[in-house]
């Protein structure tokens, strides 16, 4: 007599085209909260009559340390508030959990990595902040020593949260490292192909879309390393299946950003 033999069904995977939708729509949030809201709307709030808004800089006469300043501030609100979503997001789908995990770590890398970047470098929005003031040298000391200190927090808390609360334990690696490497190439891909179209000139993509976006999101890579001993799954854990209304709210994002955000758009007071 023979015997039937019921093949368990295969676990899902997570859906590599959702991710790196869900991925597309986080990076450029976080990219014009940054220059939208940090610096084009502070600085005509402030005085400036107009300016250039593009998907790498806001361009205007008018400049300020406030400005300047702007757009990390804004990038850490940002990231705090879309921590605080997540903690709370115990019954939310296994996508929206990862967008709040993903546009979280892009806003948080972004505004702690530009404090090392600039004290570095001497260079970007920071270095603007800290120009003339007295004892220079010692402000771009400073500027390294915060920079790293909460950069290193910063990957502590990401990887922690994306254990805890999207469930993605570090024994996983292959599913820590795909839903950490994905969004890392997306965030750069996005940035590069925007930024080849904005009005200042190709270096600016070199200067500060690589610089935001290879380099100060270059973390992901290295998540798995940094969570805390001891951090277990608290809820979560569903695969981020295929979702259509994520992949066509991030095509339709792409297009505004690199098409018309991307050669930069006027904004006047």
């Amino acid at each position: 007599m023979a015997e039937t033999v019921t093949e368990k069904p295969k676990a899902q995977r997570d859906d590599a085209l959702t991710i790196i939708a869900i991925s597309v729509i986080a990076v450029i949030l976080s990219t014009m909260l940054d220059e939208g809201l940090g610096h084009a709307a502070v600085a005509l709030l402030a005085g400036a009559k107009s300016g250039t808004l593009s998907t790498v800089a806001w361009s205007s006469v008018y400049d300020s340390r406030l400005v300047a300043a702007g757009g990390t501030i804004v990038n850490l609100i940002a990231a705090s508030l879309f921590w605080l979503a997540l903690r709370g997001a115990r019954d939310a789908s296994a996508q929206t959990r990862f967008f709040l995990l993903i546009a979280c770590a892009f806003n948080l890398f972004a505004g702690t990595g530009y404090f090392f970047f600039s004290g570095v470098s001497g260079f970007g929005d920071w270095q603007q902040v800290i120009a003339g003031l007295h004892g220079y040298w010692l402000w771009r000391v400073l500027l390294i020593a915060v920079g790293v200190a909460s950069y290193y927090g910063a990957m502590r808390l990401v990887g922690g949260s994306l254990v805890r609360y999207v469930g993605v334990p570090t024994s996983d690696g292959a599913r820590f490292r795909r839903l950490t490497w994905v969004p890392y190439f997306t965030a750069v891909a996005t940035a590069v192909i925007a930024g080849l179209r904005n009005p200042l000139g190709l270096a600016l993509v070199f200067e500060s879309a690589l610089a935001a976006s290879a380099g100060g999101q270059c973390a992901l890579l290295f998540l798995v390393y940094y969570v805390p001993r001891g951090t277990a799954p608290r809820f979560g854990g569903q695969p981020v299946v295929r979702s259509y209304p994520w992949i066509m709210v991030s095509s339709v994002l792409a297009l505004i950003f690199v098409l018309v955000l991307g050669p930069g758009v006027p904004l006047h007071r």
